[in-house]
């Protein structure tokens, strides 16, 4: 049995090794490792996943079995050979087939966050978001920044389709939501927990108020079978009329903002809504005392790397609807990556 300070020395070399394991994720996914074992009508051997993809003998060994450590593959030995094939986990959210795919949520991660974070130490110092010094685009129109170009707004678009295949329905479910017909998602995207939530409240309409140039390429890249009852506006939601509604949904919106701003559009939400009606705020709860969940502070940094925001406690969300006039707060945390605050006037 290892001593106490073996143990502790173990598990900071988890820690310093936690960038190899995210890099090993990417690369199998990029590579296609997943979808072509999902596609094998049998389990593959090393050498026949190299050839299929083109990549070296060795480097593809090394790849598999340490994604079988990862419990991203499982292995069986036959006559002296190993053999892959995905978990259920891999088949579940990695391969490419699936419903629930994370794949491009994480080729924006591998591509763009990732770089961000190799400037986490000058973001602590500076306490600003990191994109002049990853990409050399300026950040003050944050954006503009996160859009710098129509292959990453789609990339992180596609990324957050991903997102609400999985996260969207609990925390549309967090609260009954039909008792607001009409529904308004601002800073929507894509679109995509729009379509969940018609999915699970059959009677509602919802409308995406985004950008001209987000709402562009949602009408340009993805399908909306639901169309008659989801419907895209185009504008400014710090500046431009908000479309009417009974509810109103903010999800992964006030996480990127300064509280001065989170304030104005609280502010600018209580203003169009009408009697009775109110905002469901979606985002990754902090713990009372901001020192957990490990997952919610991991978030906040990142966005002190990538956005002007932060995550927040329940009394800090609490706290800013107050403000802006909301009187009656609920929080429900769901179990999930993300949570929901229900907030009527």
């Amino acid at each position: 049995m290892s001593s106490p300070e073996e143990q502790a020395f173990r598990l900071l070399t988890e820690y310093s090794n936690g960038f190899m394991v995210s890099q090993v994720l990417f690369a199998a996914c990029e590579l296609g490792v997943f979808d072509l074992l999902a596609e094998a009508p049998e389990p593959l051997g090393a050498a026949a996943v190299a050839a299929r993809l083109g990549t070296s003998s060795h480097g593809t060994e090394l790849l598999l079995d340490t994604c079988v450590s990862l419990k991203l593959l499982q292995v069986e030995t036959k006559t002296g050979k190993a053999l892959y094939q995905n978990t259920e986990l891999s088949s579940t959210y990695l391969v490419r087939a699936s419903p629930k795919c994370q794949g491009n949520m994480l080729r924006y991660l591998a591509r763009t966050t990732y770089l961000c974070w190799g400037h986490l130490t000058q973001a602590v110092r500076d306490g600003r978001n990191q994109y002049l010094e990853a990409f050399g685009v300026p950040s003050d129109q944050l954006f503009s920044a996160i859009y710098r170009s129509e292959d990453e707004r789609l990339q992180f678009m596609r990324g957050l389709q991903d997102v609400w295949s999985v996260s969207g329905r609990p925390v549309l479910g967090a609260f009954d939501l039909s008792p607001f017909p009409l529904i308004c998602d601002v800073g929507g995207c894509s679109g995509a927990l729009a379509k969940e939530c018609t999915s699970l409240y059959p009677a509602c309409q919802v409308a995406v108020f985004d950008t001209p140039e987000v709402v562009q390429t949602a009408e340009k890249h993805f399908s909306f079978p639901e169309a008659a009852r989801i419907s895209f506006c185009a504008g400014d939601f710090f500046k431009d009329p908000l479309p009417e509604a009974d509810l109103y949904v903010l999800a992964r919106v006030l996480h990127d903002w300064t509280d001065e701003r989170c304030s104005r559009l609280l502010a600018r939400i209580h203003g169009a809504c009408k009697p009775g009606g109110g905002v469901l705020v979606i985002e990754s709860l902090l713990a009372a005392d901001g020192r957990g969940p490990l997952t919610a502070q991991l978030y906040s940094l990142n966005m002190l790397v990538q956005t002007e925001g932060r995550e927040r406690t329940p009394a800090q969300y609490r706290a800013l609807l107050a403000a802006a006039g909301f009187r009656h707060v609920q929080c429900r945390r769901t179990g999930g990556l993300y949570d929901a605050i229900l907030a009527t006037r």
